[in-house]
Parts: structure tokens; C-alpha cells; sequence
């Protein structure tokens, strides 16, 4: 998704067409939307966008098309306020419209000109939430460079790790090394999708979204613009996989560095 930035109206609009243009059937279990697709990635309309999650036109959109096409929405993120602070959260969305749970990015980027931890705070728990008897970790955009995190979701007993981004056209090489090494050091499934269009300063967003399987090969990718991608997933072939490598029991309880 191309979000137009700083225009919450717009970007809701968008994603009501996005749907009633790529969605034909009520045939998708799980939808999953890129980070603040609400407001696109510019940290200084963050707080002038900011919602209260249990007063939030955003959330009262997700209700509605996860009632409609009887799905799980995963939403990206919007930046939202709670108690004077401000976070970047990814709200779970059941297809009754019920919020399941919330995960805060824990990981702010604040290089190369962006000042993310300047307007907004951190997040400080992972989450899994189980879909569907899929157990899934969320993640967002520069989580992904900590791959603390998603040993901890794989010990915790992940099936799916799902990052949701703005990741930015110049940073190519990176989004996809470690998109696939997460899976492949995880032996999970992972979703990777970020942003597709052009950033406030006039550079654009990577716009390349993929799906992994445990092996890292990829399922389905849209390297460009905007539109869906999906997969069938089925975990079998994944335990039998994990079963037969078990690289995880030869973790070290501890790693001490001998300096020479």
C-alpha cells in the first residue's frame, strides 16, 4: 500500500478500495497491512494523527472489514495515545470485530534523518497471538534487525513471524537478508511486507513484500506498487523439517567471548 502522507481519511479510503478490488471472495483467513498505513512514514505527523485505541476511527474501520469479509486483520500499525504517551501499535482484529491484543514496536529507528524515538515510546513485550492454531509473533519494521526477538518468539513456540514495515527503497539488500534469515534461523514461516510508494523527502519506500516458508524459500512476492499477495500455509511439513534438524537444541546456554 502507497499511503498518501499525513491524510488518515485518504489512507482509509485507499484500503477500502485495495479490498473491494483484490478481495472476490470471503476466501482469506488473515489480512496483514504494513506499518502506519494510516498516515505513511513521516515521525513529524505522528502525533497530529494519533488515536485513542478504544476511541479510534481506524479500529472502527477494521471492525467493519473484518465483519465483512469474515477475517483476521492484522493492522499494520497506527500510532496511538494512552496516559500521554504515544506508540507505534499494531491492533488484532477477530472477525467479529473484536480487538484481541495490541503489540507495541519495541525496537524505535531514529537514524539517517528519522526521529521515530523522538515522538513516540517503545513497546517493551512481544506478543504472540494464536489464529486459527497458528501461533504467530508480530514484529515491526526495525525489529527485524534484532534477532533476540524472534529466537524468543521460536522458543516460545512460533509457527509464523510477521514483520510489518516502511521500509525505504535504499535499504534493499537489508530488508531481504534479514527477512530470510529470520525464517531460516527460526525454521518458521515469515511474512514480510512493507510500504510501497514515495516518502515525504521524495524518496520512496521499498514496496517489496514477501512470504517465506521455514526453509526460506519464497511462497509469494510483490516486488512493486500496491496490491495483495497470499499463500496457503500449512505447518506440517515445517515439524517434520524441525524434527529432522534441530539446530535450536545445539543453542549454548551461554556464549563468553575469550579475548586474545
Amino acid at each position: 500500500m502507497s499511503s498518501i502522507i499525513g491524510d488518515v481519511q485518504a489512507n482509509h479510503k485507499k484500503l477500502i478500495n485495495l479490498l473491494d478490488t483484490n478481495i472476490k471472495e470471503e476466501n482469506i483467513d488473515i489480512l496483514v497491512l504494513p506499518e502506519v498505513w494510516t498516515v505513511g512514514w513521516e515521525c513529524s505527523n505522528f502525533i497530529d494523527s494519533a488515536e485513542d485505541i478504544s476511541n479510534s476511527k481506524t479500529i472502527d474501520l477494521l471492525r467493519v472489514l473484518s465483519k465483512k469479509y469474515n477475517m483476521y486483520i492484522i493492522g499494520g500499525s497506527l500510532i496511538t495515545k494512552e496516559n500521554g504517551n504515544y506508540y507505534n501499535t499494531c491492533p488484532v482484529i477477530s472477525p467479529n470485530g473484536d480487538i484481541l491484543t495490541t503489540y507495541k514496536k519495541n525496537h524505535l529507528f531514529s537514524y539517517y534523518g528519522c526521529g521515530e524515538g523522538s515522538y513516540v515510546k517503545c513497546g517493551n513485550s512481544p506478543v504472540i497471538i494464536n489464529l486459527l492454531g497458528y501461533n504467530i509473533g508480530l514484529s515491526i519494521c526495525y525489529d527485524i534487525r534484532f534477532p533476540e526477538l524472534y529466537r524468543a518468539y521460536r522458543k516460545a513456540g512460533a509457527d509464523l513471524l510477521i514483520n510489518m514495515a516502511a521500509w525505504p527503497e535504499g535499504r534493499k539488500n537489508h530488508w531481504l537478508a534479514l527477512t530470510r534469515a529470520r525464517a531460516v534461523e527460526n525454521q518458521c514461516f515469515m511474512l514480510a511486507l512493507t510500504q510501497s510508494g514515495k516518502l515525504a523527502d521524495g524518496t520512496n519506500n521499498l514496496g517489496y513484500s514477501l512470504i517465506y516458508d521455514y526453509n526460506g524459500d519464497i511462497l509469494n512476492e510483490i516486488t512493486s506498487g500496491e496490491g495483495i499477495i497470499s499463500t496457503e500455509l500449512s505447518t506440517d511439513k515445517m515439524y517434520i523439517f524441525r524434527n529432522k534438524c534441530t539446530v535450536l537444541n545445539d543453542i549454548h546456554k551461554s556464549y563468553e567471548v575469550k579475548i586474545c
